[in-house]
């Protein structure tokens, strides 16, 4: 019962960011709209931007899923990142303005207390993305590849707030691009197996 109530708060107050603004909205408002009492929204966000770490955590939880089954463990190393990853922007996708308004109110200069935990927001993603394409580097190349997965996922990111092309085509074609060229330049590297699946990994 929880858990529904903190989903439809978070409902509510994307419902009313589409009507206005990320910015306009109060969170009286949010629980007005709810039909329930701004008690019942401080147990579960401390804050209003606590709301968009639960917009982003449903993301996340897409990605997750998308990554389950045999089908999507036995494609190639690369194909995991981009679907993994392309889930995660669908997720967001039915309120793409509204998520960046979102990431627009975090960089506002003096929000300091809430820009230090969206990079950690960010590298959090990007871990899960990784556990999600079944990633198994380690040491040296765990370090360079989580630095060029971090640079990929914010640069498709950053694209993807702006991209109005058909089921975001665009940002799916730069993702593709990155990838490959990061995956050429892993290959390089000592010991490189980039785009392998698990099990060629291990062998």
């Amino acid at each position: 019962m929880d858990e529904e109530l903190k989903q439809h708060i978070v409902n509510t107050a994307l419902a009313l960011a589409e009507q206005r603004s990320w910015e306009a909205i109060r969170l009286h408002e949010v629980a007005q709209a709810a039909g329930i009492g701004l008690e019942d929204i401080r147990r579960h966000f401390r804050e209003k931007d606590a709301l968009i770490d639960a917009w982003f955590d449903r993301a996340d939880a897409a990605m997750l899923q998308a990554a389950a089954g045999d089908e999507f463990r036995r494609l190639p190393q690369e194909q995991r990142l981009q679907h993994a990853l392309m889930a995660w922007l669908q997720a967001l996708q039915p309120h793409r303005r509204v998520t960046r308004e979102m990431i627009l109110a975090k960089c506002e200069p003096g929000h300091i207390h809430i820009q230090f935990p969206a990079v950690m927001r960010i590298s959090r993603t990007v871990q899960w993305l990784r556990e999600a394409a079944g990633v198994e580097d380690t040491f040296v190349r765990r370090a360079l590849a989580e630095t060029a997965h971090t640079g990929i996922y914010l640069a498709v990111f950053i694209h993807w707030l702006n991209d109005t092309s058909a089921g975001a085509e665009r940002s799916r074609r730069l993702l593709e691009t990155l990838l490959a060229r990061s995956g050429r330049l892993a290959r390089l590297l000592p010991g490189g197996k980039n785009g392998s699946t698990p099990a060629e990994v291990r062998q």
